[in-house]
């Protein structure tokens, strides 16, 4: 979600010609953002702002147990990872423990270069290179994982990756089919990219997806569709690579995504809360994994590792535990979807309401049930002006994306609701419709079939719901 000021604004112009045109910046009107406290966001003419959208200071902004920590530690010791040091390996213990499913980690600094040690580990132990990921996804920003992104199913320009239409009820790729025998359909589209990769050579090393399936929308997964895909990857001698950069650190109101949608994961690759803002992030996997790609590649992370690291990845797991930030992740959240699911049927457009815990999507469309990313960015500009910070993405873009951090409170909850509705109903639009981002990829039209009368077929408005949650 991307816009320009109208308006010349010196601070907009100094940072065109610092960074470059072309650095993306939210809503048609920059915010200038100067302050951060818990969920609130503060700007320069002293506005205050809920924050509804980032996960990376998942235990609020500023939270002064994590700023006591990064100082303490930077101020005692901060080294590369050649020498003993408590924090890392105790950190690295405690992330382990925490997942069940992993003994070792290897840390990094970004979602993106823990996303390329998980390729890595994953090629390294299967001896192949093929990698399959679902169509709308991103994973990263560099060369390798780079590749990843929005691949078209189908698509072949790299020889070692293959993607496959990501799993939903809401727009399916069998319409006829339901439950598991919808889940079935798709895991046949994973097991032809397995064998298509096969055949060009490349073999398979591993299925990455996220388990909640973030950037495509959070779509509602089709029953049984994860264990499946899991079965027959083990069963084409690959490994499942779970990101838990979104959906992990207990996003869902479960410490990790992958418990939320019942997978087992080979390899985990968690990031951005984990730091509350420091640079962090971790690739986990069975003590086997991680040593066989250490014996191969002598990896090496200078900022990775280190005592700061450390310290402040343990202070957020302190919070998020000693603050019952997950448990109120997944009560909030619940009750936050239970409202917004409430104005479905009352609202033109609003086609969907989905998501677990406090990581939602509202999903938005127009006469035909085809994507309305318009109409989304101008909700979410809307929002903006009503003090509500949040941003738009899914497949096509037309998702209202809700994702603040964990300590949002209830209040918050509950006037959100009412900007929602002020905004839905009294919604303005952008003067310059070029800002409003392009829809990715094909657009598929929600079949009305499946869900009766839409809500934009609506003549007249009926009460609406109670604000409370």
């Amino acid at each position: 979600m991307t816009g320009t000021s109208k308006t010349p604004d010196p601070l907009l112009e100094r940072r065109e010609r610092a960074f470059g045109k072309g650095a993306k910046l939210f809503y048609d009107t920059p915010l200038h953002l100067v302050r951060g406290e818990g969920a609130h966001l503060f700007a320069a003419d002293g506005r205050r702002y809920v924050d509804m959208y980032n996960n990376v200071p998942c235990v609020g902004h500023a939270h002064p147990r994590i700023v006591e920590a990064m100082a303490r530690q930077q101020a005692t010791l901060n080294t590369h990872s050649r020498y003993l040091s408590e924090p890392a390996i105790a950190l690295a213990e405690r992330l382990t423990a925490l997942q069940r499913v992993t003994e070792s980690a290897i840390f990094s600094c970004s979602g993106t270069e823990a996303i390329e040690v998980a390729i890595r580990i994953a090629r390294i132990a299967t001896g192949a290179k093929g990698i399959v990921c679902t169509d709308h996804t991103y994973h990263g920003n560099n060369t390798l994982v780079g590749a990843l992104t929005n691949l078209p199913a189908g698509d072949t320009r790299h020889t070692d990756v293959r993607s496959i239409p990501f799993p939903e009820t809401l727009r399916p790729i069998a319409p006829n089919l339901t439950g598991e025998a919808l889940a079935d359909a798709y895991v046949a589209r994973l097991c032809a990219a397995i064998e298509d990769l096969k055949a060009a050579g490349a073999g398979f090393a591993a299925l990455i997806l996220c388990p909640i399936l973030a950037n495509e929308g959070l779509p509602d997964i089709p029953s049984g569709f994860m264990a499946k895909a899991a079965q027959a990857v083990h069963a084409a001698g690959g490994l499942i690579i779970a990101d838990e950069v979104q959906a992990g650190y207990g996003r869902t109101g479960q410490w990790w995504g992958y418990d939320a949608v019942g997978l087992v994961p080979d390899i985990v690759v968690t990031g951005k809360p984990m730091g509350a803002g420091l640079p962090l992030a971790a690739t986990t996997a069975r003590r086997d994994l991680v040593e066989g790609f250490r014996a191969e590649t002598r990896y090496f992370n200078t900022f990775a590792a280190s005592p700061l690291q450390g310290a402040v990845g343990l202070a957020v797991i302190d919070v998020l535990e000693s603050e019952g930030l997950i448990e109120n992740a997944r009560v909030l959240g619940a009750e936050l979807k239970a409202a917004l699911k409430q104005r479905l049927g009352h609202w033109p457009g609003l086609a969907d309401v989905r998501g677990t815990g406090l990581f939602l999507a509202a999903e938005f469309v127009g006469d035909e049930g085809e994507p309305d990313t318009a109409k989304a960015f101008d909700l979410v500009c809307a929002l903006r002006d009503r003090g509500f910070l949040t941003s738009i993405d899914g497949a096509f873009n037309n998702c209202v994306k809700i994702r603040p951090p964990l300590a949002l409170q209830r209040e918050d909850g509950l006037a959100y609701l009412d900007a929602f509705d002020a905004s839905v109903a009294h919604g303005r639009r952008p003067a310059d419709r070029s800002l409003c981002p392009r829809r990715r990829g094909r657009t598929r039209a929600i079949r009305p079939c499946r869900r009766g009368p839409q809500p934009h077929r609506q003549k007249r408005k009926r009460r609406l719901p109670h604000r409370s949650l």
